[in-house]
């Protein structure tokens, strides 16, 4: 297996396979690397959708450069976390995000909400956020913003009145109840429009079925998360 960093070739191919939907892991058997070596490149650098080999190869030589003009001499690298690997933990960081995207959340609400899925304290500040994922404050303040919305992650105010976001035990909970509410508000909408259209007209007779249908999914998504929700807090059987 070829190691070191992807050359110029290698990311073209990349370009090429993700163009052709090919999935992550055979783009990376072609290249004979891990998946995970892909994955990463991949979401460091647009994403799936606006990956370009040509334009990664020379963003990484930038960065690479730029770590050499800042790097103190005789600098170590931090010592892992907890005895995990750091290449290890960031590869797993970038196919969860990359799991959330593919559910429709956008790139950068994906990263934030990954970061604080997998930090122990389920919390950070802004400002870690942005030295963490290496963007603007302005980014990380819509993603949040977004993210709140949408009922997955809170605010609470920290030492020095800092605000800290934060992702509870039962954020998933939370999101399908948000998730049930939204479809409260299409049952409703969707039936204002039967008052509109005429109750006899074939346009209303469609609206009144969504309004049933989004009704009772709503209504199912509430009971099963109610019933569901003592699991989240339940710990693992030890044999199982």
């Amino acid at each position: 297996m070829p190691g070191g960093r992807l050359t110029q070739q290698e990311r073209q191919q990349i370009t090429l396979g993700l163009a052709d939907g090919l999935a992550y892991a055979e783009i990376a058997r072609r290249l004979d690397r891990p998946t995970s070596t892909v994955t990463r490149e991949v979401m460091r650098n647009g994403g799936p959708a606006g990956y370009r080999g040509d334009l990664a190869h020379r963003a990484t030589e930038q960065r690479a450069h730029r770590r050499r003009q800042t790097a103190p001499r005789g600098a170590q690298a931090p010592a892992p976390a907890n005895g995990r690997d750091p290449a290890a933990v960031l590869a797993y960081e970038e196919v969860f995000t990359t799991l959330l995207m593919g559910q429709g959340l956008p790139k950068m609400m994906a990263r934030v909400l990954t970061c604080l899925f997998t930090t122990d304290a389920g919390s950070l500040s802004a400002a870690e956020l942005v030295q963490r994922l290496q963007v603007s404050p302005a980014s990380v303040s819509k993603a949040v913003a977004f993210l709140e919305a949408q009922g997955l992650i809170r605010r609470e105010r920290g030492e020095r009145r800092h605000e800290r976001y934060v992702v509870d035990d039962d954020v998933w909970y939370q999101s399908m109840i948000a998730s049930a509410k939204s479809h409260e508000q299409l049952a409703e909408t969707a039936r204002q429009g039967v008052g509109v259209l005429g109750p006899d007209s074939p346009a209303a007779a469609r609206l009144e079925g969504i309004a049933r249908f989004v009704e009772f999914v709503g209504e199912s998504i509430v009971r099963a998360a109610q019933q569901a929700r003592e699991i989240l807090h339940a710990k693992p059987d030890p044999e199982m």
